[in-house]
């Protein structure tokens, strides 16, 4: 099942790798190789790539501060777009966990999927990690997708993609993502960018003398 909202064994270290250190720029070691350059890659800028992990740090601490236990919540920013994940025992706590989201500094949109329900337990919490593991996994075993170029997050089964990708990689993606094993659906919180566009990202940037 796709949702749209609007807006080997080496392969699977790698992925779950990529999966601690997609927001960040240190070296990885995957089976005796080094992996840098993850930031350089990325399609976001650097300055918002660090600005992502600032807003998924401050939107975190804000919803401990005021919610507590009420709500179980990953905030996990991309390009400045935030996505609420994880459960809230209220409909006014997802509410106010959401209000609490937008009012964080260079936040510039929210979507807030947070389910009213209890808190997922630790079983399921670390199905989810094997889950976004496997999903990194197939993307990198993709000869035509860049595997860092899609966030994956993993929540009860469901996994949502965040990136900025071309129509043609959105549904690669997904398609990817829905075909693995233990995923109950696939929710995509893509920006779309054209194919033109995608041809200037990828190139190198220019020497400077």
């Amino acid at each position: 099942m796709k949702t749209m909202l609007k807006r080997t064994p080496a392969a699977v270290l790698a992925a779950l790798a990529l999966t601690g250190a997609l927001s960040g720029c240190a070296p990885l070691v995957v089976g005796g190789a080094v992996v840098t350059g993850v930031m350089a890659t990325d399609r976001r800028t650097a300055g918002t790539q660090v600005e992502d992990e600032g807003i998924e740090l401050k939107v975190a601490a804000a919803v401990r501060q005021g919610l507590g236990e009420r709500v179980h919540l990953n905030a996990t920013s991309y390009n400045r777009q935030v996505l609420l994940t994880g459960e809230a025992r209220t409909a006014a706590d997802k509410e106010q966990a959401e209000r609490l989201a937008r009012s964080q500094e260079n936040v510039r949109l929210v979507v807030n999927d947070l389910a009213v329900m209890p808190p997922s337990t630790l079983t399921q919490r670390s199905r989810d990690a094997v889950l976004t593991g496997q999903v990194k996994a197939a993307f990198i075993d993709a000869k035509d997708l860049q595997a860092n170029s899609v966030k994956v997050v993993t929540e009860r089964g469901i996994v949502y993609l965040m990136g900025r990708v071309t129509p043609r990689e959105a549904q690669r993606a997904t398609d990817i993502a829905r075909n693995i094993r233990g995923v109950t659906k696939v929710v995509r919180v893509f920006e779309e960018i054209s194919e033109d566009e995608l041809r200037r990202l990828s190139q190198p940037a220019p020497r400077k003398p």
